[in-house]
């Protein structure tokens, strides 16, 4: 493999030592097909002007099926890294009381994945309060809940739902946590409720998470039985990570039910559960679950536990 200095191609001097490095790997490029993933607006206008000759071509569709299927040491540095996320959640949960401001939770967070062995933070820390009606959050355009939002100064009170999310890498492979959390309080049996058709919801979708399943199967036992869609209109209900926090299969997004047809799983998938259930006036309730597709059905990647509603 070959290592060289970071790139920056987001701008033009950095776009310009990349296509002098790739000139120098081949030789030159006059005649050769150059793969491009995911080009940043720099390289799109300058990287051909730079390597004359060349064609630059689409690599997206070619390495979103590679990347989609992982190998065994690619699981074991993801389930590395989501045991990294795990273990430093249970401090953050335990310091997260009224009073607190979010920077102190992020604060903590990010000295316990480092210690715990994590090479980097790919998410902004998400500690969000969220509403129990709709109509008492922010405006959104499609009038549902608000989230993710920053983190903002505002210390948490007592009683308050938080939905955290985080995601933290180990050499280059990511981490997805979710989960909701309660401020010095005890789930009512309105929110335990709200956490049993979650985890309902899950598991419908667990049961049939093997290798041929597919996206459109697993959408409709997810909503099986719910009042609405059990997921955010602007998320999914899952989502896979590798090298990216959030990559494909992307399941249940706006593409409809047509598009989740033709996601099926194999053997080295993984896959990001992330359902959330409504009920105006008593909340919603939502978290992560990974798990990545075996020979004969699935393996959990999550081993945090879901307090303080089991």
């Amino acid at each position: 493999r070959y290592v060289h200095q970071a790139l920056h191609p987001e701008c033009a001097d950095g776009v310009r030592a990349l296509a002098g490095r790739v000139a120098d790997l081949l030789g030159g490029a006059a005649g050769a097909r150059i793969g491009v993933d995911e080009p940043t607006v720099a390289m799109h206008f300058r990287l051909g002007e730079l390597l004359p000759g060349a064609e630059i071509a689409d690599a997206q569709p070619a390495l979103a099926a590679a990347r989609a299927v992982k190998t065994a040491d690619e699981v074991a540095c993801l389930r590395r890294a989501q045991a990294i996320n795990d273990r430093a959640m249970l401090d953050v949960q335990h310091d997260l009381r009224a009073g607190v401001r979010p920077h102190e939770l992020t604060a903590l967070f990010l000295r316990r994945v480092f210690e715990l062995g994590a090479t980097a933070n790919v998410v902004d820390p998400i500690w969000q309060p969220v509403p129990r009606r709709r109509a008492d959050g922010p405006f959104t355009v499609n009038g549902e809940v608000a989230f993710p939002l920053p983190s903002g100064r505002e210390a948490f009170a007592a009683g308050d739902v938080v939905w955290v999310d985080t995601g933290i890498a180990y050499h280059g492979y990511v981490s997805d946590f979710g989960r909701t959390w309660l401020v010095d309080a005890a789930p009512s049996a309105a929110e335990r409720a709200l956490f049993t058709r979650w985890r309902e919801a899950v598991e419908r979708v667990l049961e049939l998470v093997r290798p041929g399943a597919t996206g459109a199967e697993l959408t409709r036992a997810a909503a099986r039985g719910e009042p609405r869609r059990p997921w955010l209109e602007h998320l999914y209900l899952a989502h896979g990570a590798g090298l990216d926090s959030a990559e494909m299969p992307l399941v249940g997004t706006d593409l409809g039910d047509a598009f989740d047809a033709t996601l099926v799983l194999e053997p080295g998938v993984v896959l990001v559960l992330e359902p959330v259930v409504w009920q105006d006036g008593v909340g919603g309730h939502r978290a992560e679950e990974s798990v990545v597709v075996t020979e004969s059905g699935f393996e959990r990647l999550t081993s945090h536990p879901y307090a303080p509603f089991a």
